[in-house]
């Protein structure tokens, strides 16, 4: 069974920074793209962030770039966001999710997994 554990989400002030953890298990990590998927309420969830199964491929959404980090780390299981200069807007409920293949995507349907989600709140 596919299971996907996210941790470091909570509450920091307006330029701040935090870095969210996803740890992947029952299944062969490295083949597989990751991605970072936020909601907030009343709206549907968006994509944040993916990156590749080598993690040399790397994509984000328009209002995260120079902001957001995206990385993994193949021995660990494990990919991270890193998410600096924060601003009101980035709060949420943030999903890590795991792709279909190999390679890249911003859209949910390439995904067939997602954790529970961890909320990620902005003070402004």
């Amino acid at each position: 069974q596919v299971q996907l554990k996210e941790s470091g989400g909570g509450l920091v002030p307006t330029g701040g920074s935090l870095r969210l953890s996803c740890v992947v298990s029952g299944r062969t990590f490295d083949n597989y793209s990751m991605g970072w998927f936020r909601q907030v309420p009343g709206k549907d969830r968006e994509f944040v962030s993916a990156v590749s199964w080598t993690g040399g491929t790397t994509d984000y959404a328009d209002s995260v770039k120079g902001r957001f980090t995206v990385s993994r780390d193949n021995h660990k299981n494990t990919v991270y966001l890193q998410m600096t200069n924060m601003q009101p807007e980035d709060t949420g409920v943030y999903y890590c999710a795991g792709g279909r293949y190999r390679y890249i995507s911003t859209s949910e349907r390439d995904y067939d997994h997602f954790a529970q989600g961890t909320q990620v709140t902005v003070s402004s």
